[in-house]
């Protein structure tokens, strides 16, 4: 009689545990520069808090960790990446590379050191939703084209989520970016939430499994 007590609650309080795990909010970390650190907007009114926001009101326990720094590059994105994967997050949204551009970096050199971070990724078991940019048309069709093609490229070789561009449906329009004309304002980042959820809703799938 006592044994089978000691049992169901033994049994009670795994039922308890599993609970807790599965109502646990998932920990995805938004690595990128500026336009994932919430340049220029007001407190809670960055892409990682938005889109918490937003993922949190459809009902999903998420917490989306802002690892932006404002002028970061791919390159310094990869020499961070430990400190961003200490904490052992659930899933990564990857955000780099319009600094790299703005700089008339190399795309081949922007290129190893996303797929250095990539790799690293995948090496921790980390699921990974890669953002897509697109270079400045001033720098060239040959830059452009370089650019442009080796974020679906690298999100083909190491089989992640992508999202074609960050910028989608917001670069160039002045009513959706600050005066700057890079960098989205409060209007232009609830379009981008509402165009890349989707896709992390997936990531949030394959973080869950």
């Amino acid at each position: 009689m006592v044994l089978a007590s000691l049992c169901g609650g033994v049994m009670a309080n795994m039922g308890i545990n599993a609970q807790a795990r599965a109502a646990a909010p998932l920990r995805i970390v938004g690595l990128g520069d500026s336009l994932m650190q919430g340049y220029g907007l007001p407190p809670g009114g960055d892409f990682p808090a938005r889109l918490q926001a937003k993922l949190v009101a459809d009902g999903v326990a998420v917490q989306i960790v802002n690892a932006g720094v404002s002028g970061d590059t791919s390159a310094g994105g990869l020499a961070r990446l430990d400190w961003s994967l200490a904490d052992h997050p659930d899933g990564v949204i990857v955000e780099l590379g319009s600094n790299d551009a703005l700089r008339g970096q190399a795309p081949e050199d922007i290129e190893k050191n996303l797929d250095a971070i990539l790799a690293k990724l995948k090496a921790a078991n980390v699921p990974v939703l890669l953002a897509g940019m697109k270079a400045p048309r001033n720098l060239g069709p040959d830059y452009v084209a370089k650019f442009d093609a080796l974020f679906p490229r690298l999100a083909k070789k190491y089989g992640v989520l992508f999202y074609p561009f960050f910028l989608d449906g917001v670069a160039t329009d002045p009513k959706l970016n600050q005066k700057d004309g890079m960098h989205p304002n409060p209007q232009g980042v609830e379009i981008i939430v509402a165009r890349i959820e989707p896709f992390v809703k997936q990531l949030i799938v394959k973080a869950r499994k």
